[in-house]
């Protein structure tokens, strides 16, 4: 192996017995997190908490010890992007019958709240006072209230690592994206990466001038596999042929030829404007430029087209950077870093990546244990009983 190739991560492996206390922490906050102080109600539940519980402090164990994020981080996101869908169908399942809404649920406003909805939400609000969204601000399932909370304590610790760590949508595209080992589809225009804010722009005006949430109705991907307009009329059923249509392209098959999260990194509006957050998150990505050997392997590799010749060369990842990891684990010298701001460049990089990963890990955990647990003892259930 040439010195080029050979492995020299920034963050380096820790033995078995350091990174067990140093995950030590970690292990009673998600026991706390995962079961509320309560024992759980029922055996299903039981075995689904202690299933969600060990998996969790596995991955993170292995993230500690080997020096590796994304690597660990993937698998679980996207598992929990699929725990997600199955969870969220069968609440609509069993409080309404079907995944579908009627114009009914819209004007007692029992739709659960999105967080790529704040795109659309923060013009009429600041404008009208209008809240857009048909959803309940306190109380019921996923309410307005409860995920702004959620979005501002992600933005101001992680910024848009919440693509990375907690958006219940972006474990899809980001899981497909690894499917295959070389891409279908090698070159993607850079261009490109400019289509989210063409996307936000649009949707936050026509937003604005409807009073309604158009992202949400004309061209969201994730409508396919949550909730949907009853098909009722030549409208609805556009809008449904459209929602189908871009979750088959963006969310599953470009990614797999491209290998690139096409959903986060080329349409999403909530990403767009998630960007901004990276300038207040005291985490960054940074690439130290007396180790870089210029191999490109992270530019080559960023799923989100963060990082292109113009970053290495400034030695930081541009502004939509999730925070995924991938650039650091496959750094062949350890040039790319997690870096906290206001520290000493290259000093310490394991540490910063701890600390970065105890805050995107928590977040997490407290985001999606709850749905991760509670499809697990649904599907056990299911294997036992035959019925959730």
């Amino acid at each position: 192996m040439n010195e080029i190739n050979k492995p020299q991560s920034g963050s380096e492996k820790i033995g078995a017995i350091k990174s067990f206390f140093i995950a030590l922490p970690m292990m009673l906050l998600t026991l706390l997190l995962l079961s509320g102080g309560k024992k759980p109600s029922d055996g299903y539940a039981f075995v689904a908490l202690a299933a969600t519980y060990i998996l969790f402090n596995s991955i993170f164990y292995l993230m500690v010890k080997t020096g590796k994020t994304d690597k660990y981080r993937l698998p679980l996101y996207f598992t929990s992007s699929i725990l997600f869908v199955f969870s969220f169908i069968s609440h609509m399942l069993e409080a309404r019958g079907s995944m579908a809404f009627t114009d009914d649920t819209l004007i007692n406003c029992q739709i659960p709240f999105c967080h790529i909805a704040t795109t659309m939400m923060i013009i009429p609000a600041a404008l009208t006072k209008t809240i857009i969204f048909p959803g309940t601000m306190i109380g019921g399932y996923a309410s307005i209230a409860s995920m702004l909370v959620v979005w501002i304590g992600v933005s101001l610790s992680i910024g848009r690592g919440w693509c990375s760590w907690g958006c219940f949508f972006g474990g899809m595209d980001d899981g497909f994206s690894r499917f295959l080992k070389k891409p279908v589809i090698a070159k993607i225009s850079e261009n490109l990466k400019y289509m989210p804010y063409a996307v936000l722009l649009t949707v936050a005006l026509t937003s604005a001038v409807y009073l309604s949430p158009t992202y949400c109705e004309w061209a969201c991907p994730y409508k396919t596999v949550t909730e949907y307009q009853s098909v009722t009329s030549i409208e609805s059923l556009i809008k449904m042929i459209v929602c189908v249509s871009l979750f088959i392209s963006l969310v599953i098959a470009l990614p797999l030829l491209t290998k690139k999260r096409t959903q986060c990194a080329l349409f999403c509006p909530f990403g767009a404007m998630q960007g901004a957050a990276n300038y207040i998150s005291p985490f960054d990505i940074t690439i130290d430029r007396e180790k870089c050997v210029k191999c490109m392997a992270c530019v080559k590799n960023c799923p989100t087209l963060s990082l292109d010749e113009a970053c290495v060369k400034e030695g930081c990842a541009a502004i939509t950077c999730v925070k995924c990891g991938k650039c650091v684990d496959i750094c062949p010298k350890g040039a790319a870093q997690i870096h906290i701001k206001g520290t000493i460049y290259g000093l310490n990089p394991t540490a910063k990546r701890i600390l970065f990963i105890y805050a995107a890990f928590l977040l997490f955990a407290t985001f999606s244990g709850g749905w991760f647990q509670a499809s697990l003892a649904k599907i056990f259930k299911l294997i036992a009983t035959g019925v959730i």
